[in-house]
């Protein structure tokens, strides 16, 4: 990756820290607001304010930090756990409703940052502009995940360990799209980029869920921090490997 570049480069590496990152999300978003007992809405304006902190970071920054990258990654994840469950259980809208209207929002970013830039390619990101778009992409696209992916183990009836069998089954399909058809590799970012946070969402919820709820039981507190510290040590793990002059970049 050159340094003019700003954002990770898309790895392996790159898709084990966003699962990782999200799953954070969900159990953090969690920890927050139900185990805490800050409520959704007040957790909600807490995490956004962090987003937001941390969004401007990454904006005025002119290079690619991977720990301030990451932080804004788990910035969204978190704080847009906290508010489809308010746009859910707050205002009433349900899971489904919910997600339709995020997808819609995604389609009408997406397409307006094709209109207005040319490309919505994330292999090369410095312009200012072209960032906005990605992280208000990105934004988005964690909350549809958040959404999609509390609808299916929560209002489908197919439960934690079924809803993360069928969206592994999604993501292992665009893996094969990527490797065997012309398929823009664009679009399959943005697929697999959806797709990966109900991933890390539902495994978030097998988790921290009663058995009694189809979950594991291991609670918010622990996976969590069990789940951060993993985060931590794999970008710190990518960034050395980096300086090494190693093809692994975070």
């Amino acid at each position: 990756m050159t340094e003019a570049n700003k954002v990770a480069t898309v790895t392996l590496a790159f898709w084990i820290m966003k699962i990782c990152a999200t799953t954070v999300g969900e159990t953090g978003g969690d920890l927050l607001s139900m185990t805490l007992k800050i409520g959704y809405a007040a957790s909600s304006v807490v995490l956004l304010t962090f987003f937001i902190a941390t969004l401007a970071l990454q904006l005025r920054a002119k290079r690619f930090h991977p720990f301030l990258y990451w932080a804004v990654i788990l910035a969204t994840s978190t704080a847009w756990t906290t508010i489809s469950d308010f746009m859910d259980r707050s205002l009433g809208l349900g899971y489904a409703t919910g997600a339709t209207i995020i997808a819609v929002t995604l389609a009408a970013v997406l397409s307006t940052w094709r209109l207005t830039m040319g490309s919505i390619a994330v292999d090369h990101i410095r312009d200012p502009k072209v960032e906005t778009f990605y992280w208000i992409a990105i934004l988005v696209s964690n909350t549809l995940g958040t959404a999609l992916g509390d609808f299916l183990a929560d209002s489908s009836g197919l439960g934690y360990g079924l809803s993360n069998l069928l969206i592994a089954a999604g993501i292992g399909l665009t893996i094969l799209a990527y490797f065997f058809t012309r398929v823009s590799r664009t679009v399959l970012f943005w697929i697999a980029f959806v797709l990966t946070r109900p991933f890390g969402a539902t495994m978030g919820d097998l988790l921290t869920k009663t058995p009694d709820k189809g979950g594991l039981g291991f609670g918010t507190i622990g996976s969590t921090a069990v789940l951060l510290a993993v985060l931590i040590a794999l970008i710190a793990y990518t960034r050395w490997r980096a300086g090494r002059g190693t093809t692994a970049p975070a």
